[in-house]
């Protein structure tokens, strides 16, 4: 040991330096660890056991995500199954607008992929960055093969998914029937609004978690599976409907007319066979321009039906015993007072019987047939056949028509209601009218679903009645008649014309409505069709713009397909085989006056014969 000599000259003891304690510091770092451990097992417990819910709903709010499954729309064919409408699969684009909205060179690029102005999406992605989801404009179901070009560009914040879209394969012919839907595929006119609860699906929903680029990597659970729309028989004919399209298009061009209807019933069932009307549009690209031509002028233009309306009146004057259809009328001068207005007929007829008055469709004869009916009856009647009150069938916007009561009726009302003027009723109304005329006076009521009649036919008028009307609208086809134009060979037609003044200002107009009211077969009648053409030129003077003369030979070459397509057995074999015998001796005779040229040109071509 080593002495320290101090300053008195002792020596002092030094003190032994302190060891070192390793094994007391390992404790202290293995505790302190221990300790850390039990803290952070502690809040691992803490957020996984006890207070998980909180934070897992962070996490969730962060990438859980309940998205819906799309569903399609239900097929609508019609009655032969053809399809009307169906749905195609489409893309729809969408963004996140706070991704979108910190990457301005983001947007550059989605707005030359899109051609949408840079300003515009610019404001537009701006006034939605509070939001995470926006569909990019103008780029909702579009092409799936549009869609993923601009995908395949990987712009951040932008991406698609799956939706359905409308297509009508027979666009403007049936679209008044069918009507459209809206961008989130619902019904908006039409079929398509009537039945939109049968129609649409269900979407389905499911949770899947999205990354931080909105990318799905993993399908949590299915909420609820995706019920697709059912689908829709209609009562249309494709291809009646699109005949009566054509002709009704080619009957306006011919007459210089600015719109028609034309409505075919099955007279037995009520069901519609086809409903068409000019102008038309396109139910596959539908803008908010000329909403005008959305409407089915069929269902819900009101207009006074002129000389369809004289049958009635005689059904309800044979009905109540006042006429037979013998009865004989004096219809000179031409015309009747009628307050301080005169009843004219297009010229004077002289004494007509009551079937002469639907023959020559006079309104003198008629007004004089009235006045035997007490107003009340008359009145009753014409409700009975459905006038003053819907028909039933379900359509949008169907109107009621309407007219007064005998009550609010004056000094001039039932004369002119005798000959189809002071009351308003529908096109659809006037074929449903003619149709209980042909059904042996058995109401039904009109149905656009196959099978769908709206409940059994209710007997309106006598059966009886009903037949001989049907016979005095025969001979308004024949020869004699005022609808010659509307006779098919081969089959008896019953109908009525009719030309009707478009009311104007508190009175009428040099404005026309061209009507033509009918029913094929006469014998077992399957159809009941009412054709109208509103504003034919009136410029070709005389009869020109009348029913008979506009109206009528639509109705001709509609039914004569019709029939055609339908298998309907001809009810005038006679006239047919007479026609037919006619055409083979035509042929003959051309056959034999062609025989002696032939020859003699055979001659001229032999050698020697100029000689």
């Amino acid at each position: 040991m080593r002495f320290v000599k101090t300053a008195g000259g002792s020596a002092k003891k030094p003190r032994p330096r302190a060891q070192f304690n390793l094994r007391g510091r390992l404790w202290l770092v293995g505790g302190a660890m221990a300790l850390c451990s039990v803290v952070l097992v502690g809040r691992a417990v803490d957020l996984q056991l006890v207070d998980n819910a909180f934070y897992q709903k962070k996490a969730d709010a962060r990438f859980l995500r309940e998205v819906p499954i799309p569903t399609s729309r239900g097929m609508i064919t019609d009655r032969n199954g053809e399809p009307l409408a169906v749905s195609s699969p489409v893309e729809s684009l969408w963004a996140n607008p706070q991704e979108l909205a910190n990457n301005p060179a983001a947007i550059a690029r989605l707005a030359e992929a899109t051609d949408l102005p840079p300003d515009y999406l610019t404001r537009y992605v701006s006034q939605r960055k509070d939001k995470e989801f926006m569909y990019v404009p103008r780029h909702r179901r579009i092409n799936p093969a549009v869609a993923q070009k601009i995908l395949a560009l990987r712009i951040p914040g932008v991406f698609s998914q799956r939706e359905f879209r409308r297509f009508y394969p027979q666009g403007e012919a049936v679209a008044h029937v069918l009507g459209f839907t809206n961008v989130d595929d619902q019904g908006q006119e039409g079929v398509e609004l009537a039945f939109d609860d049968w129609l649409s699906g269900t979407p389905g929903a499911q949770k899947v978690i999205r990354d931080r680029h909105g990318r799905i990597v993993e399908h949590v659970d299915l909420i609820r599976p995706a019920e697709p729309g059912k689908d829709l028989v209609l009562s249309i004919d494709r291809r009646i409907q699109f005949l009566a399209y054509r002709e009704l298009k080619r009957t306006l061009l011919e007459a210089g007319a600015a719109s028609g209807s034309v409505v075919i019933l099955d007279v037995a069932t009520g069901e519609v066979l086809a409903m068409a009307n000019l102008p038309s549009y396109n139910n596959n690209k539908v803008s908010g321009e000329n909403r005008d031509a959305y409407r089915n002028r069929a269902v819900t233009d009101l207009l006074e039906p002129g000389s369809t309306m004289k049958p009635l009146t005689v059904a309800a004057a044979l009905e109540s015993g006042v006429i037979t259809p013998t009865t004989r009328f004096d219809t000179s001068p031409g015309w009747i007072a009628n307050g301080k207005y005169k009843t004219s007929d297009f010229r004077n007829y002289g004494v007509l019987d009551t079937t002469g008055i639907i023959t020559k469709s006079s309104n003198v004869g008629v007004s004089k047939i009235v006045k035997l009916l007490p107003d009340r009856e008359f009145d009753a009647f014409l409700r009975r056949l459905g006038y003053g009150s819907s028909t039933g069938s379900g359509f949008p916007g169907e109107a009621p028509g309407n007219f007064r009561t005998p009550e609010r009726w004056d000094g001039t009302t039932k004369q002119t209601l005798s000959y189809g003027y002071g009351l308003s009723v529908t096109p659809l109304q006037i074929a449903r009218a003619y149709a209980t005329l042909g059904n042996g006076g058995r109401a039904v009521t009109p149905t656009f679903v196959k099978g769908g009649s709206g409940g059994e036919a209710k007997q309106v008028l006598d059966p009886k009645v009903a037949a001989q009307v049907m016979q005095m609208m025969q001979t308004v086809t024949e020869p004699g008649g005022t609808a010659t134009r509307a006779a098919i060979l081969g089959y008896h037609v019953a109908g009525k014309t009719g030309t009707a003044r478009k009311s104007s200002g508190g009175g009428y107009s040099r404005r026309y409505i061209a009507y033509f009211a009918g029913l094929v077969p006469v014998d077992k009648p399957r159809f009941a069709v009412t054709v109208v053409v509103n504003d034919p030129d009136p410029s070709g003077g005389g009869s020109t713009y009348g029913g008979g003369y506009v109206s009528a030979p639509l109705f001709a070459r509609v039914m004569e397909g019709a029939l055609r397509l339908m298998d309907v057995p001809p009810d005038d074999i006679e006239t047919w085989l007479a026609a037919q015998a006619a055409e083979e001796a035509k042929k003959a005779r051309v056959a034999k006056v062609a025989a002696p040229a032939t020859v003699a040109a055979g001659t001229a071509a032999q050698p020697g014969a100029a000689r």
